[in-house]
């Protein structure tokens, strides 16, 4: 409790230079509006623009990206970390291209999969990838070599190798993934609504603002935006903490 109430000194001392600075025109206003009337337009948003249906439409489309490319990262890291031949032929090339920016990848994604919501789908799926791939193939690698030999003692079929030593053996490590990739998908939702085409979400609230120079409804985007991703992780953090309780710490 005390970690929290501490957690919480610098955004209160931040809020409070932001209101003091408008009210004493250390800053245009018209820049860096008061938070009342950020407050103000937040109640209008909600009550008449479909704040909430934005809100939802982000939150939907960040579920879908993050939960497929989750999916499709324990799977394909799991492979990668338990076959010595998948391992040589991909994981270079994977390296590789994990080095890329992913907002260098808006191009490509938008001329293969067009520019509407599956487009920033998909981009949310690769960002939400990387992570889980990355820490499954590791959690993988790192299975203990004894508890391998028992298990191939006690003649394991493949199958149970897989479902009762590695993958229990990785999950610290795809738990950490599945974490990160939460966050990732976040940010990668955030771009998506910014650099595709305009719809329904937290980004083309802030897009609108920005076109009619209404900072309060950009700065209500902003708060949004940072205030789910700070929930999503302390989420993630709380689950995490309670699938892990049985590893010794």
């Amino acid at each position: 409790m005390k970690r929290a109430l501490r957690g919480t000194v610098l955004p209160i001392l931040l809020l409070a230079a932001w209101e003091s600075a408008s009210h004493a025109h250390l800053v245009d206003p018209r820049i860096l509006p008061p938070l009342e009337l950020v407050a103000h337009t937040a109640v209008y948003q909600v009550t008449d623009e479909g704040l909430l249906r934005n809100l939802a439409a982000s939150l939907l489309r960040d579920m879908a990206g993050f939960t497929l490319g989750t999916l499709a990262g324990i799977a394909i890291g799991t492979i990668l970390g338990l076959s010595r031949i998948a391992d040589r032929l991909f994981m270079p090339s994977f390296n590789g291209l994990r080095q890329i920016a992913i907002l260098a990848w808006v191009p490509l994604i938008s001329i293969w999969f067009g520019v509407g919501e599956a487009a920033k789908i998909v981009f949310i799926m690769a960002a939400a990838l990387i992570p889980v791939v990355l820490n499954t193939y590791e959690g993988m690698r790192g299975a203990s070599t004894q508890l391998v030999e028992v298990a191939r003692t006690l003649t394991f079929t493949r199958w149970q190798l897989v479902t009762r030593l590695y993958l229990p053996s990785a999950l610290p490590s795809i738990a950490t993934g599945v974490h990160l990739a939460l966050i990732y998908a976040w940010v990668a939702n955030v771009g998506s609504e910014y650099f595709m085409t305009i719809g329904p979400g937290i980004g083309g609230l802030i897009i609108a603002g920005r076109e009619r120079f209404q900072m309060d409804l950009v700065m209500l985007g902003i708060l949004i935006l940072g205030l789910v991703g700070f929930l999503i992780n302390r989420g993630a953090s709380a689950i995490e903490a309670r699938l892990l309780r049985w590893r010794p710490v």
